[in-house]
């Protein structure tokens, strides 16, 4: 008997565990997940957006119009920055990290400081957008390499 041949690959793994995460946000408009996976292809964080802990969902405006501190903005902690907050690792120094939207300036300089050498993402939705235009300002400026993905199979099933 033959090997299976429609597994997924290695970036589909992560990234879909990734987008697993975000599953978890409760951001009414906007659900992203990371992954953070070492050279060893061991995963070592994961994150989604969503307030810091002990900063209740229910108090806590989820807007996206309004005056600054009415809205979501100075509240929510991005899905980059809380993976590599949850690491489970003592360093992040050469790994690489899926996220389903392209990071913002905020999180690619977290991601930069932890010593995270590539970004692997999905959406790059807010190109032309200058937080994101910064973003890759500071990654080619630091060698963090980036990369979208296009997933050979893009829906994965979970059986339970």
């Amino acid at each position: 008997m033959a090997k299976r041949e429609d597994y997924i690959s290695w970036d589909e793994y992560f990234m879909g565990v990734a987008v697993l995460s975000s599953l978890r946000s409760k951001d009414p408009n906007t659900q992203v997940g990371a992954c953070i996976v070492n050279q060893d292809q061991k995963i070592v964080g994961v994150g989604y957006n969503g307030f810091p802990i002990g900063v209740s969902d229910d108090e806590v405006p989820w807007e996206r119009d309004g005056e600054w501190l009415d809205t979501k903005y100075p509240y929510v902690c991005h899905a980059e920055l809380n993976a590599i907050l949850n690491s489970t690792s003592s360093t992040l120094k050469g790994c690489s990290l899926y996220v389903g939207l392209f990071p913002c300036n905020e999180c690619a300089k977290a991601i930069i400081q932890s010593g995270i050498k590539e970004v692997v993402f999905l959406s790059d939705k807010y190109a032309e957008e200058d937080n994101t235009k910064a973003s890759k300002r500071m990654f080619d400026q630091t060698g963090v390499a980036y990369r979208q993905l296009k997933p050979v199979h893009t829906t994965i099933t979970l059986k339970l």
